[in-house]
């Protein structure tokens, strides 16, 4: 008997953590709207021209290792953003009106997966010029 890609899709676990490894975490199911971010916001704490987010269901993400990460408010009342006091890397978002936590991709492991292929970018007017923007769809911010 083959397994539905409902279930398989279920089953996946990836992990993932921070530089230094004193904060670990696993994550399990499909990942959901996997997407880019050029927000003035994102690319301070990303030191770069965009951050790739995704999103698992709270109760799908459990947190392991030796350090927490902090949360901080970054714009109040609508978002948070977590990081690991020890090396600084950003690992997670909570984002009013949205029902799952959004994990830093770069913080997994593995990357490779089909399901985090991002298919939209946020901010896009607030994109740097000389680099080609995902094109898969039209942001519906900026």
């Amino acid at each position: 008997m083959n397994a539905t890609p409902d279930i398989v899709a279920a089953a996946q676990e990836r992990s993932g953590g921070c530089l230094c490894g004193k904060i670990r975490f696993t994550v399990k199911g499909e990942a959901v709207y996997p997407h880019l971010c050029s927000c003035p916001h994102c690319k301070k704490l990303g030191g770069g021209p965009m951050m790739w987010w995704a999103g698992f269901a709270p109760e799908n993400v459990t947190w392991t290792g030796e350090s927490e990460q902090i949360w901080f408010e970054t714009f109040k009342g609508e978002a948070k953003r977590s990081f690991c006091p020890d090396c600084g890397s950003r690992l997670a978002a909570i984002d009013n009106g949205v029902p799952e936590l959004g994990i830093v991709v770069t913080a997994l492991d593995d990357t490779s997966g089909a399901d985090l292929v991002p298919v939209n970018q946020s901010f896009r007017d607030d994109a740097v010029h000389w680099l080609p923007q995902d094109t898969q769809k039209k942001s519906p911010v900026g």
